[in-house]
């Protein structure tokens, strides 16, 4: 049996990169914020609609395969965090319940609403579910608002005390509120983080575009698009990058299991695990290559690829950042030792072992995803290509 130090470094990985997987994929709600500025008539705005109709339950696949692997491997995150910040969570489901009907029903025999009706629930799925996504995200920098009840998770005799609490944000000029995770909102870094995702899935969205749709009209509006966007994306990135690497983090004793801040604390987790460095620096250099070759090489459509590895990289290092090197991945700013840590927050060494076979599966998975890619891009999206294509 693998040391449980090394399974819970290894399922945190795990963890890091089916998230920078997810990221890469939420393409499809980049693309559905651009359905209406994009598609100037219905005929465009179909085609985008069946762009990314053929790759949605991918992406949905991912975020499932992702939650599950983070309820398997570290339940206390989720049982603090989806009980507690409820009102995000909810919302971001609903938010992916209306892509999966607008999906579903948009074309369908008796739609009452008609398929604009949809494709506005679409829109609102491709805005706000990547900001809320990624201001959610960057609490793991910034910290949340709960506490957690040492007594209850040793009780194993069982009994009606909850494991974590939500506390009240003290809201300025109101006073304590119960606010349920949407206190992430009033922290201009989460929403700053959040809207880099936001933009980072436009980008993704309009690369996928010129790649998969073959009219002109489409490819040439959708290459102007691009550089606004990019721009929009890298500066929103780097602002909170900069602001996460040289503020306070939140760090672990690894004697003690104290939580304290520690200034720079992600920047020395760059410097300390030197791969991390390497791999970031490489990751951000595809997403800009795939971006440029696509600006500064008009008759290129490549440009999706090389961005999209960058992004899977990059996003898997920012969440290894984090998590790894006596590191809080979901800090508590109400009680900062009520913070959670791949250590004190994981299964049971029995659990992650037996987990750990279970995850070989994963080349198999992400091989037959690639395998279903290439089956529906084997034909490009076009006006006659669209016509034999009723379901979006």
């Amino acid at each position: 049996m693998a040391s449980y130090d090394f399974l819970q470094n290894y399922w945190w990985f795990i963890i890091s990169l089916l998230a920078g997987l997810l990221v890469f994929l939420m393409f499809v709600q980049g693309g559905q914020s651009l359905i209406f500025s994009l598609g100037k008539d219905p005929k465009n705005r179909r085609m985008l609609v069946n762009s990314t109709g053929r790759k949605w339950d991918l992406t949905f696949t991912t975020l499932v395969t992702f939650g599950g692997a983070f309820f398997a491997s570290f339940p206390l995150f989720y049982s603090t965090s989806f009980p507690g910040a409820y009102w995000v969570w909810m919302l971001i489901l609903l938010l992916f319940v209306m892509q999966a009907v607008s999906y579903e029903y948009q074309h369908k025999q008796g739609n009452v609403w008609g398929s604009k009706t949809y494709q506005v629930a679409l829109l609102l799925n491709g805005i706000l579910a990547p900001i809320l996504i990624g201001t959610a995200v960057a609490t793991f920098f910034t910290g949340a608002n709960f506490s957690v009840n040492a007594e209850a998770l040793t009780n194993l005799g069982g009994g009606s005390q909850s494991v974590s609490t939500w506390l009240p944000y003290d809201v300025p000029g109101v006073g304590p509120v119960q606010l349920r995770g949407l206190e992430a909102v009033l922290n201009p870094m989460n929403l700053v983080f959040g809207l880099a995702v936001f933009f980072l899935t436009r980008v993704t969205a309009l690369l996928y575009f010129i790649n998969n749709i073959t009219d002109p009209e489409v490819s040439r509006v959708a290459r102007k698009r691009v550089p606004a966007n990019a721009i929009c994306f890298l500066v929103t990135f780097l602002a909170f990058l900069i602001y996460a690497l040289l503020g306070k983090g939140f760090a672990v004793d690894p004697q003690t299991s104290e939580v304290y801040m520690e200034p720079y604390k992600y920047w020395h987790n760059l410097i300390q695990q030197p791969a991390l460095l390497v791999a970031l620096l490489i990751g951000v250099v595809l997403v800009l290559y795939g971006i440029g070759v696509t600006v500064f090489k008009k008759d290129s459509t490549k440009g999706i690829w090389y961005h999209g590895i960058g992004v899977v990289v990059t996003v898997t290092v920012l969440f290894l950042l984090a998590g790894w090197n006596n590191t809080s991945y979901y800090p508590s700013f109400g009680d900062l030792q009520s913070s959670l840590t791949i250590r004190n927050s994981s299964s049971s060494q029995y659990t992650l072992n037996t987990m750990m076979y279970v995850s070989f599966l994963i080349p198999f998975v992400l091989g037959y995803i690639i395998y279903v890619w290439r089956k529906m891009d084997f034909h490009k999206i076009n006006e006659s290509e669209m016509a034999k294509d009723e379901k979006y």
